[in-house]
């Protein structure tokens, strides 16, 4: 996606939109980071060892992602990329759901 909407910029429009640094770096690949540009790191990872713990920090990370993808909905116009990005937030969707399953499970066990 990331190739798709940047693949015919001009000089000028990736200095506009302020992607230049991001380019000079990485071009059009993708690198993970943050919007603001921080740069992914393992020490957002939150592990506990204990499952309910560890299911909840999962069912958070999925929300958080679907708030993500509806965030870049509202900003998108390109109907190719918003059918996308209603794939992935639907897939979040469904992935809250089964954590939600498998703490239930877990929690049902502990009983």
């Amino acid at each position: 996606m990331v190739y798709q909407l940047t693949r015919n910029l001009t000089q000028d429009q990736i200095k506009t939109a302020g992607f230049d640094a991001y380019f000079t770096d990485h071009r059009d690949g993708v690198y993970p980071q943050a919007a603001a540009g921080f740069p992914f790191t393992a020490a957002v990872l939150a592990v506990k060892g204990d499952p309910v713990a560890d299911l909840h920090e999962d069912l958070a990370a999925e929300q958080k992602a679907r708030a993500t993808y509806e965030n870049l909905l509202r900003q998108a116009d390109d109907p190719d990329v918003k059918d996308v990005l209603r794939y992935l937030r639907q897939r979040e969707i469904v992935h809250f759901q089964r954590f939600a399953e498998a703490l239930g499970i877990v929690q049902d066990g502990m009983k």
